[in-house]
């Protein structure tokens, strides 16, 4: 029997998921758009009553002027849609899960809202230019807000220039790994010891099984699943990961009493599973090892000879070695999830140190080994990944370190490319060497 797991730390609420980000994206986009209706019509209404204010412009001016507003906004924003498809191409290009993945996009969609919604408000606004009444502070909105609209595409765009390269995905995956980390591996001074739980051989264990459509498992809702398991008196035993596929009719956790001979409600296997979110796709949310999966990806495939782009393999490398310095330290592997009293409720499987240590570099050094550019790179995030690790860590760094002398030995023929690339390089290639 596997032994119970013996890392424990209380439940915590995904931060900046996709999904969240998304519905926000999409709230802020409609609210957005209805906004600059409502405006447009209440606002020229609104200032009949107060002093006339704004810029002097005649009925036909106006209205040219408002025209000319709504149609450049409309025709700004189908750029907007033109200029993300492209980029969207660009970045599956890169890796085709990094676009799902990170939901980098998702406030370009706020910005296509502001964009229609300044149409729409020109064009009601345009609606009630009379020859006797223009409403002169409603016209001086609309060209405000051309004004922001126009800050607003420039700065996005510029972001969005620094973005889409290999580094730039690379840091973005590294910003949101780094969130996942302190989330799922806590580092403080009030964090719970580590505990073992016995299980009772005679234990009752009803199973949660998914029902549904093939799918992988996103994210699980630990307050809530904390809250059930203490107050009924159970256990919640996952034995399928975050970012597992499961299909129908699959077996994702057990249910088995906290108390010696208690039992176990069969209709509460439906409430769990309830707290099991799935999707097409992994995501990052609550998946470390994801983050390490799309490094690794924008890694192996800069250095593919269709690419052939080891500069951007340093980059995502740098990313990885922050990443593995930061677990480093960390108690991994599977884990309990404690209730308010420190009393473990719910278990789940999560990587160890060697997977986390494998998934990061393997496949880099596979393909990478024969560049010494990614050598020297390689060579020194195994550095300093062994000077932060404890001591029983150290093997699967010692590990990686023999096999890249191994495969420069085999892959570089000539002495002096082997030379090369037997030093550790922070940068790579050009950096002080040491």
């Amino acid at each position: 029997m596997t032994p119970p797991p013996s890392r424990a730390r209380f439940p915590r609420r995904s931060k900046g998921s996709h999904r969240v980000r998304s519905a926000r994206s999409r709230s802020a986009a409609v609210l957005l758009v209805l906004a600059g209706g409502l405006l447009g019509w209440g606002m020229p209404r609104w200032e009949r009553h107060l002093p006339e204010a704004g810029l002097g412009f005649d009925a036909s001016t106006a209205q040219a002027t408002l025209a000319a507003i709504a149609g450049g906004m409309i025709t700004l924003a189908g750029f907007i849609v033109t200029a993300i498809t492209l980029i969207v191409q660009t970045v599956q290009a890169m890796s085709p899960r990094l676009v799902s993945a990170l939901g980098h996009f998702s406030r370009y969609l706020v910005l296509f809202g502001l964009l229609i919604g300044t149409a729409l408000f020109a064009l009601v606004v345009l609606s009630q230019v009379r020859d006797d009444d223009v409403p002169r502070a409603s016209v001086t909105l609309a060209v405000g807000l051309v004004l922001v609209d126009s800050v607003i595409v420039l700065r996005l765009l510029d972001s969005l220039r620094h973005a889409v390269t290999g580094g730039g995905l690379a840091r973005a995956v590294g910003d949101r790994l780094r969130t996942v980390i302190d989330q799922a591996y806590p580092q403080d001074p009030e964090a719970p010891p580590r505990l073992s739980v016995d299980q009772s051989p005679t234990a009752v264990r009803v199973p949660v099984l998914h029902h549904g459509r093939p799918a992988v498992i996103l994210a699980i809702d630990e307050p809530k699943l904390v809250r059930i398991a203490a107050r009924h008196h159970v256990r919640v035993r996952f034995v399928r990961a975050v970012g597992d596929f499961v299909a129908e009719p699959a077996k994702i956790a057990f249910l088995e009493p906290a108390r010696p001979g208690g039992g176990v409600d069969r209709k509460l296997a439906e409430h769990v599973a309830a707290c099991v979110r799935y999707g097409p796709s992994r995501t990052v949310e609550q998946d470390t090892a994801y983050g390490f999966r799309l490094l690794a990806d924008i890694s192996v495939r800069s250095l593919s000879p269709a690419v052939n782009d080891p500069t951007t393999a340093v980059q995502a490398l740098d990313q990885i070695e922050d990443a593995l310095v930061r677990l480093a330290g960390r108690s991994l592997g599977d884990a309990w999830l404690l209730d308010d009293t420190g009393a473990p409720s719910v278990s789940y499987p999560a990587p160890r140190w060697q997977d986390f240590i494998s998934l990061a570099l393997d496949e880099t050094l596979l393909y990478g080994a024969m560049n010494p550019q990614v050598a020297r790179r390689v060579r020194a995030l195994l550095a300093h990944v062994a000077a932060a690790a404890p001591k029983d860590r150290l093997a699967p760094v010692g590990e990686r370190l023999d096999a890249l002398n191994r495969m420069v030995t085999a892959a570089m023929h000539d002495p002096l490319l082997r030379d090369v690339s037997g030093t550790a390089d922070p940068q790579g290639l050009g950096g002080p060497s040491g």
